[in-house]
C-alpha cells in the first residue's frame, strides 16, 4: 500500500480535486444542500477560507486558504466526506451490509492536492477550478453553472460577470 506524504505547510493555499467513487452520477449536484451542510459543519470546528470552489456531478475542485499556524488540510476532508456520508446514510443510500460493516462506498478514498507556489499557479488553478463546467459541457458560460463560488466573486466584484476564464493548457505550477 503506498505511504502517501503530504506537505505540512502552515497557512497554505492548495487546489484540491476530491471523486466520488463512481463516476457518471449526479449524487454532489442532486444532493448539494447536504454538501453544503457538511462543509458548513466542517468549517465551524476547522476554520478556513474559500477561494474557490465548484461542485460537479461526481467531483468537485477547491482552492483553500488554511489559517496561519494550520496545516491539517486532511482531518477536514476526511470530516467532510463523513459527515456526507454519514448523513446520506441516513436518506437510505447506503445498502445493509455497507451500513452494518461502516461503510459507505461515496468518495474515492483519497484526493487529490497542489500547494499554490505562486500567483500565475493560483491564476492557472483558478482558471481550471471555476471553468470545469464549461470544459465538461455542462454550462455554456462559467457564471451560468450555479453549482460554483463564481457567483459569489462576481456579487462581490473580484470577477466580472462576464468572465470566461482563460482555458488552461496543462501548465501548472509556474
Amino acid at each position: 500500500m503506498p505511504n502517501y506524504i503530504r506537505p505540512k505547510v502552515a497557512g497554505a493555499t492548495i487546489f484540491f480535486t476530491v471523486n466520488l467513487a463512481q463516476r457518471g452520477t449526479d449524487l454532489l449536484i442532486a444532493q448539494i444542500d447536504l454538501l453544503r451542510w457538511s462543509v458548513a459543519q466542517v468549517r465551524g470546528r476547522r476554520p478556513f477560507a474559500i477561494d474557490a470552489w465548484v461542485v460537479l456531478p461526481d467531483h468537485l475542485h477547491a482552492i483553500w486558504t488554511l489559517p496561519a499556524g494550520d496545516h491539517d488540510f486532511s482531518t477536514r476532508w476526511r470530516e467532510i466526506k463523513a459527515g456526507f456520508s454519514r448523513k446520506l446514510g441516513e436518506t437510505g443510500r447506503r445498502s445493509p451490509s455497507q451500513h452494518a460493516r461502516g461503510e459507505a462506498g461515496i468518495w474515492q478514498r483519497r484526493f487529490w492536492d497542489h500547494h499554490i507556489r505562486s500567483q500565475a499557479d493560483y491564476a492557472g488553478h483558478l482558471a481550471y477550478c471555476l471553468s470545469d463546467p464549461v470544459t465538461h459541457g455542462l454550462a455554456r458560460r462559467a457564471a451560468d453553472w450555479p453549482y460554483s463560488s463564481i457567483q459569489r466573486d462576481i456579487s462581490q466584484g473580484r470577477i466580472a460577470a462576464d468572465w470566461a476564464g482563460v482555458a488552461p493548457d496543462g501548465r501548472f505550477g509556474a
